[in-house]
């Protein structure tokens, strides 16, 4: 009986960046800055993803890992309740925007929820556990613990809004929220309205302590510290209680300023409530821009956020430190412009 002949065909081998030029007919170094992220003309781009497919390149993450010291990946920090987490279509847009620009430069994104101390904690290990490259801090608020967490580690970063104590050296980006509530505000004074109140949420962070400042500079003389209702989290429930307690405070209330579309959804529902008609009786605005505001009845007149935008700006300004670049500490200030609808 004859022995079975070993089998001596050679395994596939592996498709390297000397493969992907050759094929697209550019350097070495053109493919390397694709795959890391970097620029390359758009002509060059498309060359080089048709070679990839043509080759059949697949990235050899983990030693580039080892060689690099790198875990290809970012995390996504965000400072909220659990439940406002899944909730928010703001933070979510951000996430969207975020992982977008991640993806395509091959970083896979981590979310992790800070809620309590502990959860502090937790995401502190982690973070200098060199389980990722870098973070995308959302949501921070005022002396928030993460925020020095953050410095001391000297791990690449951005910022989504700008706490008082951030270092100067770690980026950030947002908007210009004392701008945005002042004209938002002005809209309803523009449009008649004299006892305009506001449902003011998250005083513990510089998007709250803004858009309250825009607002108080807005009114001047008119501003009543009465007319102000305070709530802890810009979700559906502090807008009810927040305009409950505004129509207590005064029934003559004939404006408000919510400083979210969610706030300003719990506001129609205390209005309808107490059998006023808006925007008849009352105008409301909100802020953000977000799917709440369509889905109002009337809809909402409000603040646009480019919250995709801010998320992917953040993301490039992580992977800009990943590749060494030094971003400007004064931030970056997206436009916010006033969409009019039927609330005000």
């Amino acid at each position: 009986m004859s022995r079975p002949q070993p089998d001596k065909r050679q395994p596939q081998r592996r498709a390297t960046v000397h493969d992907i030029a050759a094929a697209a007919g550019v350097s070495r170094g053109t493919v390397s800055r694709v795959l890391n992220g970097g620029y390359v003309s758009a002509e060059a781009r498309a060359a080089i993803e048709a070679a990839i497919t043509e080759v059949g390149y697949v990235p050899n993450n983990a030693a580039r890992a080892l060689k690099m010291r790198r875990s290809q990946a970012v995390a996504f920090v965000a400072l909220e309740p659990h439940s406002l987490f899944l909730d928010d279509p703001n933070i979510g847009s951000i996430m969207l925007g975020a992982n977008a620009a991640l993806s395509l430069a091959d970083h896979q994104m981590v979310s992790l929820v800070v809620e309590s101390s502990r959860d502090t904690e937790r995401v502190a290990r982690y973070l200098s556990g060199g389980f990722v490259d870098g973070a995308i801090v959302v949501s921070a608020r005022t002396r928030d613990p993460i925020i020095k967490v953050i410095s001391d580690l000297s791990l690449p970063a951005a910022f989504v809004g700008h706490p008082p104590e951030l270092d100067r050296r770690i980026p950030f980006v947002g908007i210009d929220n004392v701008g945005s509530a002042r004209a938002i505000t002005e809209h309803l004074l523009t449009g008649g309205r004299r006892r305009v109140g506001m449902i003011a949420a998250a005083l513990d962070r510089d998007s709250g302590i803004d858009r309250l400042s825009g607002f108080r500079a807005a009114l001047g003389p008119l501003f009543d510290e009465e007319l102000v209702a305070d709530v802890p989290h810009y979700d559906y429930g502090s807008g009810v209680k927040g305009m409950r307690a505004l129509l207590e405070r005064d029934p003559r209330v004939d404006g408000v300023f919510a400083a979210s579309d969610a706030l300003a959804a719990g506001a129609l529902e205390a209005l309808r409530e107490a059998g006023r008609s808006v925007p008849g009786d009352v105008g409301v605005v909100g802020f953000d821009d977000s799917t709440w505001a369509v889905r109002c009845q009337p809809q909402l007149t409000t603040v646009h956020q480019p919250a995709k935008e801010i998320g992917s700006c953040a993301a490039q300004l992580v992977l800009r430190q990943l590749r060494g670049e030094h971003p400007d500490s004064g931030g970056q200030l997206l436009p916010t412009p006033l969409v009019l609808r039927d609330s005000a």
